[in-house]
């Protein structure tokens, strides 16, 4: 028997072991809080998704005591629209970061099929949504709320299984406040009101995000532009989002009136949950004849990028892999906007108040302020060694002579 590698902290976790059970293959896409893995549980002899989280998380025991308890919540629902979790482990300073292991589904995101395909008919958003509303409505029944419900948050597989996937890691990392810049900044397009003034929602909060991402999957756009992040969240305090028919001809009546319900402004215009809003979409489906429908999994995702650098798989999943191992700066990104914390937007179009999501808005402030510092570092050591290879070079080329 080979003997067994063990978590290396400094280096790449591919061909790694994570708490002795899960061997770490490659590298599926990276993000500003986390990594995700494709796996094998050992002792099972399965394949699973790992989702590895930064080691700035290890050793803080606000996030791991959330981190535990939302995975364990989470591990107890079961519904085919929902990713299964079967495992949480890790978390000590200097030692493995926190993760979870998930089950692995062979496809790509929802992003990634908008990407490829644009806008989708009406049978198609269906399709799509009703996976996604039953798996919330299983969370919502146990008084679980997802708040992050957005198209790199639904995979689908490759046999057309469309699921949702990280519940509880936003209020995790919320509470723990050490990437609060990253995590709500890349899902503010679907943040409901209450969520971008006071900070906190309910199932109402998620019911929102949907409403929000069936306008997108119909019109390939979401309901507000902006500046920055920040004032695009803003803009749905004063604004409804717009019927989508008004971007794209051809959205049957039904489905401008889904998307108004769900993204009314006032939480109790809305759907109660997630369970009420997938009987209105199956009485629309009715009403309107729409096909049954399976939804394509995208052809150039990360994961099939992830597969492609296999050279020569064994049928052995818990043995070694000959892979080439694809570095984090080649991995696609898991968030699209803002994915390294840092955010684009400058003072002046900060909103008046001093809150964002519940967060100070100087939190905002000095995790840009930190980035900006390291920046500026490395440019200053850059030019200095610059300036000294330069002075040398003349100090000897005026010397030359004399040396000669």
């Amino acid at each position: 028997m080979s003997p067994m590698e063990t978590f290396q902290p400094t280096g790449g976790l591919t061909g790694a072991v994570l708490d002795g059970r899960y061997r770490v293959g490659a590298l599926i896409a990276t993000g500003g809080m986390s990594a995700v893995y494709c796996g094998v549980d050992m002792r099972l002899d399965r394949p699973v998704a790992l989702k590895v989280m930064d080691s700035r998380y290890a050793g803080d025991e606000q996030f791991l005591t959330r981190f535990q308890r939302e995975a364990r919540a989470v591990a107890r629902l079961k519904d085919p629209g929902l990713v299964s979790v079967y495992d949480q482990g890790g978390g000590t300073r200097g030692g493995e970061p926190p993760y979870l292991a998930m089950e692995l589904v062979d496809g790509g995101t929802l992003r990634e099929l908008l990407r490829e395909r644009g806008p989708m008919p009406p049978h198609a958003v269906a399709a799509v949504l009703r996976p996604v509303l039953s798996g919330l409505a299983a969370a919502h029944r146990a008084g679980l709320v997802h708040r992050d419900v957005k198209p790199e948050n639904v995979l689908i597989s490759d046999d057309g299984e469309v699921k949702i996937a990280d519940f509880g890691l936003v209020r995790a990392l919320a509470e723990a406040k050490i990437t609060a810049t990253s995590v709500i900044l890349g899902t503010a397009a679907y943040l409901a009101p209450e969520q971008v003034s006071a900070g906190d929602t309910d199932a109402r909060g998620d019911v929102y995000a949907a409403g929000v991402l069936v306008f997108e999957l119909l019109t390939d756009s979401t309901p507000f532009t902006g500046d920055n992040p920040l004032a695009v969240a803003y803009q749905r305090l004063d604004h409804d989002v717009p019927p989508p028919s008004s971007r794209i001809a051809g959205v049957p009546r039904q489905f401008d009136e889904l998307v108004a319900c769900a993204t009314s402004r006032d939480p109790a215009g809305r759907f109660a949950d997630a369970a009420e809003m997938g009987e209105e979409l199956d009485a629309i489906a009715v009403q309107l004849g729409l096909p049954r429908f399976t939804v394509p999994s995208p052809r150039n995702s990360a994961m099939h990028q992830s597969a492609s650098v296999v050279d020569a798989p064994t049928t052995n999943l818990a043995g070694p892999r000959h892979t080439r191992v694809m570095e984090r700066d080649e991995a696609p990104a898991l968030e699209p906007d803002d994915a390294d914390g840092d955010s684009d937007f400058d003072d002046e179009h900060w909103p008046v108040t001093g809150r964002f999501a519940g967060i100070d808005l100087e939190e905002f402030y000095w995790a840009r302020q930190r980035a900006r510092r390291v920046l500026l570092f490395w440019v200053i050591a850059v030019l200095t060694l610059a300036a000294l290879a330069g002075a040398g070079a003349w100090t000897l080329g005026t010397n030359l002579h004399n040396l000669l």
